[in-house]
């Protein structure tokens, strides 16, 4: 019987430490039962202040599969995500919450899909326990946001909760930036992506990792690292303002010209707003060309790769 590829699982955690047994546990026991013996559960330390990381290495003392990334203050959770995902070496790395939402029983699922072809394979959460209108509203405001602003496509109830093969792993370690969403940038990537329908469990311990302020913030980074249209909305309002005042400021002149026939006794303060309507439009206007090359710096300091070959799928193709 051939033995079973490494699977790499990434948990980030922050002052979850009540809950911190019973996680390890379920989890332990769920891959002990299916047979994945060779493994390593990466806990990634954010900076937590409730006695976490003394927890954390007495679990890993007691189980050589354990190893422990403990960060120097909190970075918050996208930054410990990657931090984990970065330090996995096996042949495909799962990144599950720590507070036990996460059904760790659709492990085996989401590594028989990716063993049938899937690169990526991603927890799509249905419902969500006792969760509030707030949370909800900031959710839908999250991925409105998203998908208005970037163009990519973040399906509602996509969580962290999801599998990527190693190769999509090397891929995403290539990119740099650091206000980032871990999900939309795996998401970016484009390689081929399964979805795993789930309903969330009760919370173990601790508090929810996502506010409505915070949820609010990660849409604006997110949109800001993934799109430039933020960049346009200026050019957008000077293209509309600009030819609008011209259009009446030459219908105002016309008509004084003829001696007022349309007798819209325009004043002197009449036409210094459309003057300051025509220069708001200029100003506007000028903001979007210096957008435009700010567009161009914002994409060459992200660093990104020009391009990614899928190579499971590429034939006849220089490996090097």
């Amino acid at each position: 019987m051939s033995k079973e590829p490494k699977i790499s699982f990434v948990i980030p955690v922050y002052n979850e430490s009540a809950g911190l047994d019973d996680f390890h546990s379920s989890l332990v026991n769920c891959l002990d039962k299916s047979g994945l013996d060779d493994r390593e559960l990466i806990y990634v330390n954010d900076g937590s202040t409730d006695g976490r990381l003394k927890k954390l290495n007495v679990v890993a003392k007691n189980d050589k599969s354990v190893r422990v990334l403990a960060l120097s203050r909190n970075f918050g959770k996208e930054i410990a995500t990657t931090a984990g995902i970065q330090a996995a070496h096996g042949a495909a790395v799962i990144t599950i919450d720590g507070d036990g939402q996460h059904p760790v029983e659709l492990i085996p699922e989401f590594i028989a899909r990716w063993q049938a072809g899937a690169k990526v394979v991603i927890g799509l959460r249905i419902s969500n326990h006792k969760e509030g209108l707030v949370k909800r509203f900031g959710s839908k405001l999250f991925y409105g946001l998203f998908n208005r602003f970037t163009g990519a496509k973040l399906i509602p109830g996509s969580t962290d909760f999801r599998l990527i093969d190693r190769t999509v792993q090397a891929e995403f370690n290539r990119m740099s930036e650091h206000n980032r969403i871990t999900r939309g940038l795996i998401d970016w990537l484009g390689f081929e992506r399964e979805y795993i329908k789930f309903k969330a469990k009760p919370r173990q311990s601790g508090d929810a990792g996502y506010s409505f302020k915070k949820l609010f913030k990660l849409a604006i980074d997110s949109t800001i690292s993934l799109s430039l249209s933020p960049l346009y909305i200026a050019a957008i309002f000077g293209a509309v303002v600009l030819p609008l005042s011209m259009l009446l400021g030459l219908f105002m002149l016309t008509d004084a010209a003829l001696s007022d026939p349309l007798n819209l006794n325009a004043t002197g303060s009449a036409y210094v707003i459309v003057l300051i309507l025509f220069l708001i439009g200029v100003l506007l206007v000028s903001q979007g060309i210096i957008g435009l090359y700010l567009s161009h710096i914002h994409t060459e300091t992200q660093n990104r790769p020009l391009y990614i070959v899928d190579k499971a799928s590429s034939v006849n193709i220089d490996e090097n």
